[in-house]
């Protein structure tokens, strides 16, 4: 059986895998201003693309969609045991509970009136009402969920024995059983849940996904008892970005241009081994080439998870400012993802700045 092996890296995970959340931090920034100014309108404020740039910015939109949001619950399971085990099931469940919690209603209750007031422009009722009815987490979601999934994970756990860690090989055959597993249950899956699903109250964008984000956290759980980031080749690095540009030239196509139950296979299959090609690529690539971290890095990180809860503020304040600014929909997405990410993460400082912050974020 091929497997897929390495010796074992002297360097913590741990910068790796923080510099790996600043840059999906900042995909999902970059994912809701090219959503600004694009052709799919789900966000706070949008300015519907008017030119054929527009494209360009659903392009990037569909591609980030694919795996960056299964790449988070992949780290954030990657970490839960770990935690689970240090603080004992009690003192875990609380902790998951306040760190992610609390960033929930505060978000729900203050800043969601902040990010969604452009819709009450657009209405004719009483504030209130439209405070209520307009209920969503926004990309708070991705918290709402991963908390659904550390509760499933602690409930599990306390029906097992404890386990320590058992480290061995990631096998090229278990990848593709896993890819294809994912590809089959998720087209089972969007049966029930077509594309294009939406959740209301629980404010749930992409239901749909749902297999790739739940799959994605275990695998993360299994990956930290295996330790597969650890042990993964360097040539699985560039083999698995070649996989994901070889599964978007053939078989994204091939679902463009088919229909029905076909096309729904196709599309799931692509998406389920695009997302683990560039799991895996990303994540062998950044262990080696970005395993260290100075003081920007670790200011980066350390405020990386505000800047998730913030940046719909930032994102919808810029939307304004710039609405006047006449440019093609691709200009005006790179100007505003060039001032938002600077705005993201020095409101992210002030926010952790305040008295308490920081025990929470």
């Amino acid at each position: 059986m091929q497997t897929m092996t390495a010796e074992p890296t002297t360097k913590t995970r741990l910068y790796a895998v923080d510099n790996l959340r600043i840059v999906l931090t900042v995909l999902v920034i970059a994912h809701h201003c090219a959503v600004t100014y694009g052709n799919i309108p789900l966000w706070f404020y949008t300015e519907p693309a008017q030119d054929a740039t527009g494209a360009v910015l659903d392009i990037l939109v569909v591609f980030n969609q694919a795996f960056f949001m299964g790449f988070f619950f992949l780290i954030s399971g990657l970490f839960t045991p770990g935690s689970y085990e240090r603080k004992g099931a009690r003192l875990f469940v609380r902790d998951r509970l306040v760190r992610l919690g609390i960033p929930l209603l505060v978000f729900l209750i203050l800043l969601r009136p902040l990010a969604n007031f452009p819709g009450y422009l657009a209405v004719d009722m009483p504030y209130w009402q439209y405070y209520l009815l307009s209920w969503d987490p926004g990309p708070m979601w991705f918290v709402e969920v991963l908390i659904v999934f550390a509760l499933a994970f602690a409930a599990w756990r306390s029906l097992r024995a404890p386990a320590g860690r058992e480290p061995s090989p990631l096998t090229f055959p278990a990848i593709v059983l896993f890819v294809l597993g994912l590809a089959v249950v998720t087209a089972l899956w969007r049966i029930l849940v077509p594309v294009g699903s939406y959740v209301p109250v629980l404010g749930l964008p992409t239901p749909y996904y749902l297999p790739q984000y739940a799959s994605m956290f275990a695998i993360g759980c299994v990956a930290f008892r295996r330790g597969w980031f650890e042990s993964l080749p360097a040539r699985a690095g560039w083999l698995g970005l070649v996989m994901a540009g070889v599964s978007a030239v053939v078989l994204l196509p091939l679902s463009a241009v088919t229909t029905g139950a076909v096309s729904s296979v196709l599309g799931a299959l692509w998406e389920s081994a695009f997302a683990v090609s560039m799991i895996i690529g990303l994540s062998v690539v950044f262990r080696r080439r970005f395993n260290d971290q100075g003081p920007r890095g670790r200011f980066l990180s350390e405020h990386a998870f505000t800047v998730y809860i913030v940046h719909p503020i930032v994102l919808v304040a810029l939307g304004y400012a710039l609405s006047r600014l006449q440019a093609v929909a691709v200009v005006k997405f790179a100007i505003m993802l060039v001032l938002a990410l600077p705005l993201c993460w020095a409101l992210a400082y002030a926010v952790r700045s305040l008295p308490g912050a920081k025990r929470v974020l």
